[in-house]
């Protein structure tokens, strides 16, 4: 009995498509653990392949997806500021059959290159961009400088992209007011 049973005891649209990730994943020897709410499959205690769904497709989210080779051409960067990960998405159970051998040789590959160590790079907090009314509030309060600089740099990533996403001054700042008591508590924007 996996924790992650229920995911897909659960009646849904997905529930196939789940079911037959699901098989793909365990078929390749993986763990299937409960991480972030979705079934995760692991090797050795490291992350490979999340199933998730939603409205409109269901998808395996390869961690270090960035890494692949990708033959087929079929892994998605979610958005624009996803860095490692990549999908692969699915609006039915057939799309599932027809690469179930390609996607075995990606969860093959994700493994190889876990064994292997090698890591993803990332972007330096310094590459994200940083509004000015947000430099302009740092650079006035030292308190909340060196608040901003203790929290982890996915939790910086995360502010930077929320405050720079604001297209008017005003919102970024409005944006950046409602965050300073959760920086000064050494919270990230979602915590």
């Amino acid at each position: 009995m996996s924790k992650a049973d229920f995911y897909f005891n659960k009646a849904g649209k997905w529930q196939e498509e789940i079911g037959k990730m699901r098989d793909i994943a365990l078929d390749c020897h993986l763990t299937e653990e409960l991480k972030w709410g979705c079934p995760c499959y692991t090797y050795e205690g490291n992350n490979i392949v999340l199933i998730h769904t939603f409205k409109d497709y269901c998808a395996f989210l390869f961690f270090k997806g960035v890494l692949l080779k990708d033959p087929k051409g079929i892994l998605i960067q979610q958005t624009a500021n996803v860095q490692a990960a990549r999908q692969v998405r699915f609006t039915s159970a057939k799309e599932i059959d027809k690469q179930k051998t390609t996607l075995k040789a990606y969860i093959y590959e994700a493994v190889e290159l876990e064994e292997s160590g090698v890591k993803v790079e990332m972007k330096k907090i310094t590459e994200f961009p940083m509004p000015e009314e947000f430099k302009a509030r740092l650079d006035k309060d030292k308190k909340l400088k060196k608040a901003f600089e203790e929290l982890t740099p996915g939790r910086q990533r995360g502010y930077l992209l929320h405050f720079s996403s604001a297209k008017q001054s005003k919102t970024r700042e409005s944006r950046i007011e409602k965050s300073i008591p959760q920086i000064l508590d050494g919270k990230g924007l979602d915590d």
